[in-house]
């Protein structure tokens, strides 16, 4: 473009919004709709995410119309899923997350409806944690068949009677010695 400015590298570098902005941005549209904020992800309630979203798609200082990445964390304690946003006619990218404690039946809001390209990363999601995205168009596995056991990224997947890991002990060719299971 003439006479648009361009670092000295000849690059456009993408603005990063942090945690911390974007945290700050959702509050003052959404009081009481951030749990928690840190440099690198705000972190929004169940029950404001859509609205929330919608608010980072449709504002037009913000334009994240492009859901980069969605994907899913197992610490233990809770879930957390993971919305990398982007604005490419703005060059600004931000993350947001979402935590669920019930590890049994895990069930967060789907943004397919925002975001049509999260249809397969839910399902993904679904497949390989078993995180439930309430309104999904086609809630089923994507990876693994029906019927498949359990949730295997899942840090307790392996975990069997008295704490023991099935499987094998070590990678195969690591050592010379034959490989035995664990179970």
């Amino acid at each position: 473009m003439p006479g648009a400015r361009m670092p000295s590298n000849g690059l456009s570098v993408t603005r990063v919004l942090t945690g911390l902005d974007i945290a700050h941005r959702i509050e003052q549209a959404f009081p009481h709709s951030v749990e928690d904020a840190t440099p690198e992800a705000a972190t929004v309630t169940a029950d404001d995410l859509i609205d929330v979203c919608t608010y980072l798609r449709d504002d037009p200082e913000l334009k994240f119309e492009f859901l980069s990445s969605l994907t899913a964390v197992d610490r233990l304690e809770y879930f957390e899923v993971v919305y990398h946003l982007t604005s490419i006619r703005l060059n600004q990218m931000t993350v947001i997350k979402l935590k669920t404690t019930d590890r049994e039946n895990p069930r967060v809001p789907s943004v397919t409806p925002i975001w049509p390209g999260a249809n397969l990363q839910e399902r993904e999601a679904y497949d390989l944690m078993g995180i439930v995205f309430v309104g999904h168009p086609d809630m089923r596995r994507v990876f693994l068949w029906d019927g498949f056991d359990g949730w295997p990224l899942r840090k307790d997947y392996l975990v069997g009677p008295g704490g023991r890991f099935p499987g094998l002990e070590r990678f195969p060719g690591e050592a010379s010695e034959p490989l035995g299971g664990r179970g």
